[in-house]
């Protein structure tokens, strides 16, 4: 599933959309290079504040992390690549 966080465009692997008390929570993995494919990631997910685009479903909301992991891999050597597990929940209105 393609989809996107701010403008940074993401194609997923194992989406999942749930509602939870009338909310939206995807989770999914993705991958992620070395170089400036991370620091442009890890720039994105530290500021917590996303506009979430999945065409595909037609959807747009406002999220914010609920929970994220990575795998082991050193992502500040030269090509070499990571998976990140996250998961966003919707952002209440007012929020």
């Amino acid at each position: 599933m393609l989809l996107f966080l701010n403008d940074k465009e993401i194609s997923t692997n194992g989406f999942q959309l749930e509602t939870i008390d009338g909310l939206h929570l995807i989770k999914f993995q993705f991958t992620v290079q070395s170089g400036s494919d991370y620091h442009e990631t890890a720039t994105l997910l530290y500021e917590n504040d996303f506009t979430v685009r999945i065409p595909e479903l037609k959807l747009l909301f406002q999220a914010e992390i609920k929970q994220y992991s990575t795998s082991t891999h050193n992502l500040y050597k030269e090509n070499e690549a990571g998976e990140y597990d996250l998961h966003l929940i919707e952002k209440k209105a007012g929020y």
